[in-house]
């Protein structure tokens, strides 16, 4: 649970768009005074165990910062977070062995030595004896179906199986826990749907681990996590499953395939009010007339309106719904609760 966190420091000499000397930065937030403040995150449990939940946002939003603190790595200015019931400041030793973040960068492992190597190596770091090491070394290597290249050196790895063994050198400790950070963005399409196979199948699934994945790719965030949250500015803006921040952000518009684009129909629906913001997104290769509209109302005013325009004698040859896109749903939520978020007492409660 993270609840009321800031995150300030201090520049050191000011510049074009950057603060004067003295003045403080919240994580996330506008440049402020040191007396000014503002929350970073509101109050949110985080995910039940065994769950994926993705953090969305801007570069800039926080998110790094938010993963910095709950792994103990930097201190909140204000606020408390507890992983596991620990406090991340005063229970520190207790949330760092049941949460391990995955560091993503691949030129922390050692590429001259083996793969079981650094592995037993980072055992040794963590208080594992030799024959503790080894073992759990050898278990963590079939976990990630790594246990066929493990005498090899990392340095012959591929992008994909270096990411593997991060997330095995995060296993280590036997965390509850994991913290990713943008996990495939090395990864070419192919392997990246593999590793998003191997998170659900495998970390979540068989090793029973929460994961707190911060991401920008659509797939991970709208398939492959249970729930998301927004971030913007260092705040908090919106928590859910993708679909139902998709929904409440007003996720309605539909598009037709008709081969009368202006049939009286359609403008009648127009006039009335039922659908909105009608365009012509051009003719698909079999001539048909692509229309996109908003239709607010969900599935049955849907149904309604195509039975409306096939009794007008429209042909219609598709009708869906267009589903946003994740740049498009973070734009949305940014745009209609950003503002209100920023005008928010400092100091004030909101729920997700």
């Amino acid at each position: 649970m993270a609840q009321q966190l800031s995150r300030r420091w201090r520049r050191a000499r000011g510049c074009e768009g950057e603060p004067h000397p003295g003045t403080q930065r919240t994580a996330g937030t506008p440049f402020r005074t040191s007396t000014g403040g503002s929350a970073g995150w509101s109050h949110e449990e985080l995910p039940d165990p065994t769950r994926l939940f993705g953090l969305l946002g801007p570069n800039g939003a926080g998110k790094t910062t938010l993963f910095k603190i709950l792994a103990t790595l930097i201190l909140p200015d204000s606020g408390s977070a507890t992983v596991a019931g620990f406090d991340v400041v005063q229970s520190s030793r207790d949330v760092r062995h049941v949460l391990s973040p995955v560091i993503a960068d691949e030129r922390s492992l050692y590429w001259r030595l083996t793969a079981r190597d650094n592995l037993e190596l980072y055992g040794a770091l963590q208080g594992l004896g030799r024959s503790a090491a080894s073992a759990r070394a050898g278990e963590l290597l079939e976990v990630v179906g790594l246990d066929d290249t493990g005498e090899k050196m990392v340095g012959s790895f591929s992008s994909g199986m270096k990411q593997r063994l991060l997330i095995a050198r995060a296993l280590i400790a036997y965390p509850r826990v994991l913290l990713l950070d943008e996990p495939t963005r090395s990864l070419d399409p192919v392997s990246a749907r593999r590793f998003r196979a191997f998170l659900r199948e495998e970390i979540t699934g068989r090793q029973g681990c929460t994961v707190l994945l911060a991401t920008h790719n659509a797939e991970e965030a709208l398939e492959l996590c249970d729930r998301v949250a927004v971030l913007s500015r260092g705040r908090l803006l919106a928590a859910g499953t993708a679909q139902s921040i998709a929904s409440e952000m007003g996720d309605d518009r539909y598009r037709l395939w008709t081969n009368d684009p202006g049939h009286p129909g359609i403008a009648a629906l127009s006039e009335r009010g039922v659908v909105g913001g009608v365009t012509t997104q051009g003719i698909d290769e079999s001539g048909w007339a692509v229309l996109e509209m908003d239709l607010p109302g969900g599935l049955d005013r849907a149904a309604q309106v195509v039975a409306f325009l096939t009794e007008q004698g429209v042909a219609i040859a598709r009708f869906e719904h267009v589903d946003l896109s994740l740049a498009d749903l973070i734009e949305r939520v940014v745009e209609q609760r950003g503002a209100a978020a920023e005008e928010a007492p400092v100091g004030g409660k909101r729920d997700a």
